[in-house]
């Protein structure tokens, strides 16, 4: 779904119509930013202070570096896109005049090119978050296990992954999911039980998969669930094992 991460005039013309079709979604994209925005503040609360954000598109506020170092002033951050577009935005913008920020071109499904790139300012023998927000969905199920089992293996233990991915049950999630791919990109709708298949190679932190407005752990009075037939996520953030 279109959740900021690209903001030319196509994309907001789509988002439009998207939108027509599925008039929740824009309350989707509110609760699904809210909600990368206290991982990101939960897991730099776990003590990791450096995090990679895999397909990060064009800068939109508030961004991650600036999320995580609300927690930790010394928060590091790689962001990684392969569109020359979202690389110049975030070399110009975001990275001038500060430090601890690293710009990586490349293509996330390519997780070893990938993590060669983000060494440059992460020490990848250290725990790191990796931030899959909004990504999921735009990869078929095989594609979207192997991606997060690759990254897994990849990074140090007690690393962590926030992931989420697009849902929606009812006739108009159908028709945008059909409209999007057939004028975008292809774009799935995973289920609950392969969101979780996906994500099996890790420990759910608690509450596990869930929806957007309902992640946090320890929060004793969650929102309540989304409408039937209403756009939502699915969400999670899951702990890379091995380390006490």
């Amino acid at each position: 779904m279109i959740d900021g991460k690209d903001n030319y005039a196509a994309d907001r013309d789509i988002f439009q119509r998207l939108a027509a079709i599925y008039p929740s979604l824009p309350k989707a994209v509110e609760r699904h930013r809210a909600f990368l925005q206290r991982a990101v503040t939960w897991v730099a609360g776990q003590g990791v202070s450096q995090f990679i954000d895999l397909g990060t598109g064009l800068p939109s506020p508030p961004m991650v570096h600036d999320i995580a170092r609300g927690a930790n002033p010394d928060a590091r951050v790689a962001y990684v896109d392969f569109d020359p577009i979202v690389i110049s935005h975030f070399r110009a913008l975001v990275v001038k005049g500060k430090t601890g920020i690293t710009v990586v071109d490349a293509d996330v499904r390519d997780c070893a090119a990938t993590l060669a790139g983000v060494a440059e300012g992460i020490d990848l023998n250290a725990p790191v978050c990796l931030i899959m927000g909004a990504l999921l969905h735009f990869l078929d199920a095989d594609a979207a296990r192997t991606l997060i089992s690759s990254y897994a293996a990849a990074v140090a233990p007690g690393s962590y992954v926030i992931a989420d991915a697009g849902h929606g049950e009812s006739d108009a999630a159908d028709r945008f999911f059909s409209l999007y791919s057939a004028e975008v990109t292809p774009l799935y709708n995973h289920s609950w039980e392969e969101v979780r298949d996906f994500l099996s190679s890790l420990e759910l932190v608690p509450p596990g998969l869930t929806e957007p407005q309902a992640w946090l752990p320890d929060w004793s009075d969650a929102p309540p669930p989304t409408p039937p037939g209403e756009a939502t996520f699915i969400v999670g953030v899951g702990r890379v094992p091995g380390a006490g």
